[in-house]
């Protein structure tokens, strides 16, 4: 597996994220500052997730994700969508209950090949810790299956 980045891209407040290659919580710190900065653009309209160059998401990522999706029903009461053209991350985001929190789309979006790198950005182990659990909580909100999932991994992380 490639390792994983995140592009990005905006235009008059319609913004792509896109996932590329293995996306672990190494990228949370970053993907955490972009989505907030996102949600705070005065000119935000819409966002959707483009995943069809993932190669794999681990749960922390899934936990953003989800997290993204709440913010922005809560917020600004719509959907965001999600585009991924593979069968196994399709069934490992139903799986997760995302299905539920995005307007998902088995195939490509025409922003695909589009977008810069979003900047890196650095986080203590505490703050990288602090996100984990943030997404994994969030994750643990959507369904029972979840909370049943992370409750262990969150436990631990609460502890240390």
């Amino acid at each position: 597996m490639s390792e994983g980045q995140v592009l990005a891209a905006q235009e008059n407040g319609a913004y792509v994220l896109r996932l590329v290659g293995d996306v672990r919580l190494t990228l949370c710190a970053s993907i955490e500052d972009y989505v907030d900065n996102m949600l705070n653009d005065p000119d935000f309209s819409s966002v959707w997730v483009d995943l069809c160059d993932a190669e794999g998401i681990d749960s922390t990522t899934l936990g953003q994700l989800a997290k993204l999706a709440m913010s922005v029903q809560q917020r600004f009461g719509f959907r965001p969508a999600i585009y991924c053209c593979d069968t196994g991350i399709n069934r490992l985001l139903a799986s997760m209950g995302l299905d539920r929190l995005f307007e998902m789309h088995e195939k490509t979006c025409c922003a695909t090949g589009s977008g810069q790198s979003i900047p890196m950005v650095p986080g203590s182990e505490d703050d990288v810790r602090e996100k984990v659990l943030a997404a994994h909580r969030a994750l643990m909100d959507v369904s029972p299956d979840n909370r049943a999932r992370f409750s262990e991994l969150v436990a631990t992380l609460e502890r240390q």
